[in-house]
């Protein structure tokens, strides 16, 4: 395979140890470009990560690395492991990024050894030691000074409004569209005081702003490649003041339903108690006693709200043409809309067992 030039050129701004000796891509990342660097230390094997930040969706470099480094620097001080904590690779001019002469942003990273990253969980154990990895990022950033960072993508969770995206992508109806989606606009209408739900308890100072990782998917947490425990929380592209509750939300989202969210057949769709109360006692484990209780008993809301969420967000592009999420499909965006209505309507289904299972594990935190 031929070598990227463009990466190779980047990496020689880096202070790495050792001779390169080998560059591959690696990962299986959608948003940055990402490559593998083995160096050798004096017979000693070393590698890097080194990737090209996507500047169309990070449009502003600095604040992203700016994020990172207070979070890192923060955690790597109380850190037990070094492999517990990404660790950034400066550059020989003393930055933490380079910017090549296409303009391609650049940033690396110290390799986590023996570790593994799985797109799902293969069994129980891995959900709750992802659950227990949040937690733990919650736990350990809990007395951080969250004014320190910015939003590196603005509103990203603003709910209401992904709700008034939806609402001019319906009276635009670019593609002619909006008479395919009455069920789900029906769906998502009667449901639109929910949207404010989480900002509202914000502003009654029930749900306080925290350091938020903003995308808790499992393959965002690394595991021993031996004992299968967690062991780093990596892509921290979008840590950003947020809340608990929706880091919580996304990983239940997406971890506790029993199909893909872009499944067509809606009768595979269920969203999965026991997964649920798997997620949660890790969760709140790794948390600690962190968090308060008013505070946790929104959890039930982050899950259903990060849900609703990306079903408007999923709608409200296949009514734009389908320009944003990649598809390979006809109405596929719809497919995934639909998913996550389905899993809504679940979510209220079991409300009460939600709540139930929450209120267990916050007296046993």
């Amino acid at each position: 395979m031929k070598r990227p030039i463009a990466p190779l050129e980047a990496i020689k701004h880096f202070t790495y140890e050792g001779k390169l000796l080998d560059f591959t891509p690696y990962g299986s990342g959608l948003i940055n470009s990402t490559y593998l660097a083995v160096t050798d230390c004096d017979g000693h094997v070393k590698k890097y990560i080194l990737q090209a930040i996507n500047t169309s969706v990070f449009k502003d470099p600095q604040l992203l690395m700016n994020n990172i480094l207070a979070v890192t620097s923060y955690l790597l001080l109380d850190a037990k492991d070094p492999r517990n904590v990404l660790t950034p690779v400066v550059t020989k001019e003393g930055h933490y990024f380079v910017r090549d002469k296409s303009g391609v942003c650049w940033r690396m990273y110290v390799y986590v050894e023996d570790s593994i990253s799985i797109n799902a969980p293969e069994s129980k154990e891995d959900f709750y030691e992802s659950g227990l990895a949040f937690g733990r990022f919650q736990h350990d950033l809990a007395e951080f000074p969250v004014n320190k960072l910015k939003e590196s993508i603005p509103d990203f969770h603003n709910t209401p409004k992904r709700f008034e995206a939806l609402m001019k992508a319906v009276e635009e109806d670019v593609c002619g569209r909006v008479k395919e989606v009455k069920d789900e606009l029906d769906f998502i209408m009667a449901r639109k005081d929910f949207c404010s739900c989480l900002l509202d308890a914000n502003k009654a100072g029930e749900l306080p702003l925290r350091v938020s990782h903003n995308d808790t998917k499992i393959n965002n947490v690394l595991f021993d490649r031996d004992t299968r425990k967690a062991v780093c929380v990596i892509d921290l592209d979008t840590v950003m003041p947020g809340f608990s509750v929706t880091d919580f939300g996304d990983a239940i989202r997406f971890g506790a339903a029993t199909a893909p969210e872009d499944e067509p057949d809606l009768s595979k769709v269920n969203f999965d108690m026991e997964l649920f109360a798997t997620y949660t006692d890790g969760f709140l484990t790794g948390c600690g006693g962190s968090l308060p209780d008013s505070e946790i008993m929104l959890l039930p809301e982050g899950a259903k709200m990060m849900t609703f969420e990306c079903g408007i967000r999923f709608l409200t592009d296949y009514l734009s043409g389908d320009t944003y999420f990649k598809t390979t499909r006809k109405g596929h965006n719809l497919d995934r809309c639909r998913t996550q209505m389905k899993l809504v309507a679940e979510m209220e289904k079991h409300w009460d067992e939600m709540k139930a299972v929450v209120k267990k594990y916050c007296k046993n935190k």
